[in-house]
């Protein structure tokens, strides 16, 4: 599987499970940390906790496990799947405004996923 099939897969999951502000930075020019960055939000800690639970059950039937998890407990304001390559950070949406990690990382660039994600419905 690919990097860009990975992303993919990793963005729908999290998309089917009304994830909100999807967005994938490419930031392996920035740091050693990984090449992408998969960031998004939930509405409630229950909803982030979720999303990060669909994102392990979908890599795992492709035989992806994250190398590292972080944030698992109680609260679970922001989860983080390393999968070496690929970082997902899945916030619950008050921490994620406090943190502003697309800012942090603003020079990274935005990866289109438009084509993965379902269209808002009205």
């Amino acid at each position: 599987m690919t990097q860009q099939e990975f992303l993919k897969l990793i963005v729908k999951a999290l998309d089917s499970k009304r994830a909100e502000d999807i967005q994938v930075l490419h930031v392996e020019d920035l740091t050693i940390l990984g090449d992408y960055f998969v960031i998004a939000s939930g509405g409630s800690t229950t909803q982030t906790r979720t999303l990060a639970d669909e994102v392990e059950y979908q890599a795992s039937k492709v035989g992806k496990e994250p190398l590292h998890r972080e944030g698992r407990g109680n609260g679970s304001n922001w989860i983080v799947l390393d999968y070496g390559d690929v970082i997902v950070h899945i916030f619950y949406k008050e921490t994620r405004s406090f943190y502003q990690l697309e800012r942090l990382w603003a020079d990274g660039d935005p990866v289109d996923i438009s084509a993965w994600v379902k269209p808002d419905k009205i």
